[in-house]
Order: C-alpha cells, then sequence, then structure tokens
C-alpha cells in the first residue's frame, strides 16, 4: 500500500472509532447516570523518504466524556438520588471504589444502601451506608446527610477528581479514578429524583449520519486508489518487452 492508502486507512480507522463512540451513546440514551462520549481526531505526523520528508495522518488514541448536566426526573423513590452540579457518588465494586452519577439505590438483606448491580453506595468516609431496618422515614439533605426517623445516619460521599482528565471509563456509569478525589462543595444532592442520561439522541442520528458519508467517501478514495495502481501496473506490464 502506498502512502494515500495509509492516510486513507488512518481516517477510516479514526472514523470506525467514532462510530462505535456514537451507537454506545444511542444505545445509553435512555441510561440514567450516562454521560456522553466522543473521541478526540489528532494529526500524526510521520517521516517519509520522498520530497517533503513527512506525511500527515490520523489518529484518534484519545476519547473524552461529556460532563453536561443530565435532565432531572423526579420519581420519588425514597432512595433515588441525583446529583444537580458537578461531582460523582462513591460505589465500591470488586475492583475497588468506582465513580458514578447513576443514581438508583436501595437496602440489600443487611441494610446497606446497592446499586442494581449490588454495589455498595459509600459515605463520605468510604464506608458502606447502612439503613436502621425500622426506621420509618428517610430524609437525605442537599449536603448528601442522610437522616433516619431525623436522627443522622450517614452522609453520602460525593465527590470529584482534581484532575478530570484522570477519569476512565470501565462501563456506561463507572468511571475509574486515577487521580485522587475530593469533596464536591458546590453539588446538590436530590432525593427522589435520578439523573437522566446527557446524551441527545437527535444530535447523536445526526452525527451517524454525517460519520457514514465520510466513511463512504474514504471508501470510494481507497477504491479509485486501487484502481489506480492497478492501471499503472497494467501500462508498465504491456510496455515492457
Amino acid at each position: 500500500m502506498d502512502t494515500p492508502g495509509y492516510v486513507a486507512l488512518s481516517r477510516q480507522s479514526g472514523l470506525l472509532r467514532e462510530m462505535q463512540a456514537v451507537a454506545n451513546n444511542i444505545a445509553n440514551s435512555s441510561t440514567s447516570g450516562f454521560r456522553r462520549e466522543g473521541v478526540i481526531f489528532a494529526e500524526m505526523i510521520s517521516a517519509v523518504p520522498v520530497e517533503g520528508g513527512s506525511v500527515a495522518m490520523t489518529t484518534t488514541r484519545a476519547r473524552f466524556t461529556s460532563d453536561a448536566q443530565g435532565g432531572l426526573q423526579r420519581t420519588g423513590g425514597t432512595f433515588d438520588l441525583a446529583i444537580e452540579g458537578e461531582g460523582f457518588f462513591m460505589v465500591e465494586t470488586p475492583a475497588g471504589m468506582r465513580l458514578t452519577r447513576a443514581g438508583s439505590y436501595g437496602p440489600n438483606v443487611d441494610g446497606e444502601l446497592v446499586n442494581p448491580l449490588g454495589h455498595r453506595l459509600l459515605d463520605d468516609g468510604e464506608a458502606p451506608i447502612f439503613i436502621p431496618p425500622d426506621a420509618r422515614t428517610i430524609a437525605i439533605a442537599a449536603d448528601g446527610t442522610i437522616s433516619a426517623d431525623g436522627n443522622p445516619a450517614a452522609r453520602l460521599g460525593v465527590v470529584r477528581s482534581t484532575d478530570t482528565t484522570a477519569l476512565y471509563r470501565e462501563d456506561g456509569v463507572l468511571f475509574r479514578p486515577e487521580a485522587p478525589v475530593e469533596a464536591a462543595t458546590d453539588a446538590a444532592v436530590l432525593q427522589g429524583f435520578i439523573e437522566k442520561s446527557n446524551v441527545n439522541p437527535v444530535i447523536e442520528l445526526t452525527r451517524m449520519i454525517e460519520v457514514q458519508r465520510n466513511y463512504e467517501l474514504g471508501q470510494k478514495l481507497m477504491e479509485r486508489e486501487d484502481e489506480r495502481i492497478r492501471a499503472v501496473t497494467r501500462t508498465l506490464g504491456q510496455a515492457s518487452p
């Protein structure tokens, strides 16, 4: 493959990754706490032994996550929680502490608050939160304080990463922090709400069509380049004695 083919292939590879991200966004447009993901296109310069000495290709090794606030949906559930502002809940997974915006929780058989996957919700000291089984009313204040029958029982851990570029998505709604976390003092916890996905399906569908068209144009370019090389090869073959 010659240089134009490598340039086109690098672009096609980046468009494929972007299409995968767009498709994943659309699939999770109804997933509470999901945050839109995209890819970042960058120029990669490679040296070549020809006149000019270099060729520019495309690379998409970096991804980004939108931190836009998702819409808030009232559910009335006692343990349905949403964060207004920046910040994440902390949950305990088999792989360690993870951050999430998903806010649907409930007590397990031991009285600990867990999400639908069984991951325990953590307080501001990264300890599991226990709800007294005989509590009649549970109130959760904007600062995350949980009260059982008017008595403080725990305080939710709502944190943010000290380095927003050091958050790595592990699945749709879980993030692994590679930098220290700190309390998100400007965040407010809302009881009886969940945060919807911040994906706009219309925008994502529009982007999907755009990416698909760009991919088709790149495919046509590669096909024409292949035809050109074949034509040159046939011409040289016919011209040789």
